[in-house]
């Protein structure tokens, strides 16, 4: 477990610590989708990255209604991988002349960030239960559903046009 295992000895240290960790990488997604809704050239997919930066929004106050249901203080940790994620699209984002080609890459960028958030939220949610934290649960769970609402809806507008117009 690297640097912080001597902080985590129990399920609950893993949960706070995960818990800590989504906290920090919808913060950063917060920061980072600015910038992918203003290089977005389809106005659908402009849309939608607008609208998850709504919901991205609601994702952090939720996260931090369970760090107070939890009786945990609301901070994060940093998280390296979304990091990297977001880093990687930033770069990739940036080399990139042809809009159509953009979006494309811009789509497989925001849902890297997707499968992240899926991953943890699903973690957290199984502990949550395992530590008969239902009450936490159901509060990520409206997360996750969100978070694959979105992945689902940034397939669909890959699959519909964006990549077609990038094949040309």
């Amino acid at each position: 477990m690297g640097f912080f295992s001597k902080d985590i000895k129990t399920l609950d240290d893993l949960f706070v610590h995960t818990l800590r960790d989504i906290y920090y990488a919808e913060k950063q997604i917060e920061k980072s989708l600015p910038k992918m809704i203003d290089k977005a050239t389809d106005p659908q997919l402009k849309a939608g990255l607008e609208k998850h930066l709504g919901q991205t929004k609601g994702h952090i106050e939720r996260v931090e209604k369970v760090f107070e249901l939890h009786g945990v203080k609301a901070k994060t940790v940093n998280c390296p991988a979304i990091d990297g994620i977001l880093e990687e699209a930033d770069e990739v984002s940036g080399d990139i002349d042809d809009k159509d080609v953009l979006d494309a890459a811009l789509i497989a960028s925001a849902q890297a960030v997707e499968h992240y958030e899926i991953t943890r939220y699903g973690t957290l949610i199984a502990w949550a239960r395992q530590l008969g934290r239902t009450d936490c649960a159901n509060v990520l769970t409206n997360n996750i559903k969100e978070e694959q609402a979105t992945d689902r809806k940034l397939t669909e507008i890959a699959e519909a046009k964006v990549n077609l117009q990038a094949a040309e």
